[in-house]
């Protein structure tokens, strides 16, 4: 059963720093990735990496600030997020796309003071 459970997720000021992570059980993937949807806007992705050679692309609006990286030993995929904003605020979800696509159920982050 394939499953992606994300965590690390919170409330944090403007300025400040998370980082959620991804367990991935079940099946191996291409790519793994992070989207974010806030309230009224579409799902969008924010940082994507590949399980085949390290590469990475980000959203223009996390270049710089965010960092995805993986721990295929820990089957763990991360984002770190510096110098958060207020607008960074959504629901974050985990994404796995291979031969299929799997989805988390995602971890709320709000950017607040």
């Amino acid at each position: 059963q394939v499953q992606l459970v994300e965590s690390g997720g919170g409330l944090v000021q403007p300025g400040g720093s998370l980082r959620l992570s991804c367990a991935v059980s079940g099946f191996t993937f291409t790519y793994y990735g992070w989207y974010r949807q806030a309230p009224g806007k579409e799902r969008e992705l924010v940082a994507q990496i590949s399980n085949v050679d390290g590469s990475t692309n980000y959203a223009d609006s996390v270049k710089g600030r965010f960092t995805i990286s993986r721990d295929n030993a820990k089957n763990t995929v991360y984002l770190q997020m510096n110098s958060l904003k207020p607008q960074d605020t959504a629901v974050y979800y985990c994404n796995a796309r291979g031969r299929f696509e799997s989805w988390g159920r995602g971890t709320q982050v709000t950017v607040s003071s």
